[in-house]
């Protein structure tokens, strides 16, 4: 057995043997190939793994044969002269008009002025990724189903006086989604509208909501109201529509219902928080006008610690470019004091922001936490949700 043994060690020594060449890889090669060639029980595992090396694998050969070939080139005859000057003088590019530029808004400045960039409209996208965004809702509603408002018991209890089967006509016409009531009031004056079947142009003119109206031939009535809260994300301006085509809050609540509403107040494109829709007109009146002192809480992150001297004049009061600006209160939340908590009841375009570049300081974020009552408690970023009935009666009875 012994013997046996030995033997097949000696024949696997000399079937490794190397092979008088200068390729140390072709010694290893040959000598698998030799195992390769045996037959019987010793035959090697490698067997026909390693084919035998083509002599004519150049690579001239490769390219040739291969079906990914070189793309032809230009010749220096042919290539064009991009950007280089002719023998003239001047260049070849064409000037690029006035007209294929277009302004984009890049955001403001220390000093609060917009500021807008000059981009070519051919390096501007056929359509970005926000608009491609736009063809499935961007939010659900997270409170549930809408409620049904019913408020004319409420409204008898309230005010005796005022009936509340009847209104006036340009609410009458806004209330269905038509337009504004100011919008309205224009229709009424050209005689646009019919009230059962006769024109009235008499503004004040009050009709009941089983009359019927009619503008352009179609009946109209008015609309169920709605009310929804939004906490705004940054990068949205406040406005229904934009010429600039940039995106905008009406775009976060396209799928929540149905009726024409509209947002109460403003908040500017970095400033998130909340922020209310309706089309109750009444009640948008009633909590954007600064006599109701409708409080707001914002939530201030400044660029840089803000001083004791500051934090003082800030709480006294200073005076604007447009006016006093008179802040309800004010509290240090950081240790650094970079974060305030600012309460405050005007509603002038970016007062908050101006108040503080008055004293050099630069707002870095902006959230609006607390409105009219309302609290963002389980309402996440870019969601939106229906007000309570409770709520509602909170804010048309209450505040």
């Amino acid at each position: 057995m012994d013997e046996e043994r030995s033997a097949r060690r000696a024949e696997s020594r000399n079937d490794f043997r190397k092979v008088e060449s200068k390729n140390s890889g072709e010694e290893e090669f040959e000598g698998i190939r030799d195992l390769s060639q045996k037959k019987g029980p010793g035959k090697s595992k490698y067997e026909g793994q390693f084919p035998e090396k083509n002599k004519d694998n150049t690579k001239e050969n490769r390219q040739a044969d291969s079906p990914y070939k070189k793309s032809e080139r230009f010749s220096k005859e042919d290539k064009p002269a991009f950007g280089k000057r002719n023998p003239e003088g001047g260049s070849n590019k064409k000037p690029i008009a006035e007209e294929e530029f277009k302004s984009v808004y890049r955001g403001r400045g220390k000093d609060e002025k917009p500021i807008y960039e000059k981009i070519l409209k051919s390096d501007l996208p056929k359509e970005t990724g926000f608009q491609k965004k736009l063809r499935k809702p961007f939010t659900d509603d997270i409170s549930g189903q809408r409620p049904n408002y019913n408020f004319e018991k409420l409204e008898k209890n309230h005010n005796p006086k005022v009936q509340s089967d009847s209104l006036r006509l340009n609410k009458f016409i806004a209330n269905s989604g038509i337009c504004s009531r100011r919008e309205a009031d224009v229709l009424i004056q050209h005689g646009e509208i019919q009230v059962n079947g006769e024109v009235v142009t008499e503004l004040g003119h009050k009709v009941n909501r089983t009359d019927k109206v009619i503008y352009k031939g179609k009946n109209i009535n008015p609309e169920k109201p709605v009310y929804l809260l939004l906490n705004k994300p940054k990068d949205f301006i406040t406005t229904t529509e934009d010429p600039m085509d940039r995106k905008t809050v009406m775009h976060l609540i396209s799928n929540a219902c149905d009726e024409r509403v509209f947002p109460v107040g403003r908040l500017d494109r970095n400033t998130t928080g909340l922020l209310l829709f309706t089309n109750d007109g009444e009640l948008a009146a009633k909590l954007s006008h600064p006599s109701n002192n409708v409080k707001k809480i914002y939530q201030v992150t400044l660029n840089r610690p803000l001083t004791a001297n500051d934090e003082k004049e800030i709480l006294e009061g200073i005076t604007l470019e447009d006016g006093p600006a008179k802040v309800d209160d004010m509290q240090v939340l950081s240790k650094d004091r970079t974060i305030l908590g600012l309460e405050i009841h005007l509603g002038r375009n970016r007062i908050v922001r101006r108040i503080f570049a008055h004293f050099g300081y630069e707002v870095e974020a902006l959230d609006r936490v607390i409105f009219a009552g309302l609290d963002k408690k389980d309402l996440p970023r870019g969601k939106y949700r229906f007000l309570s009935e409770k709520e509602v009666i909170q804010l048309k009875y209450f505040l």
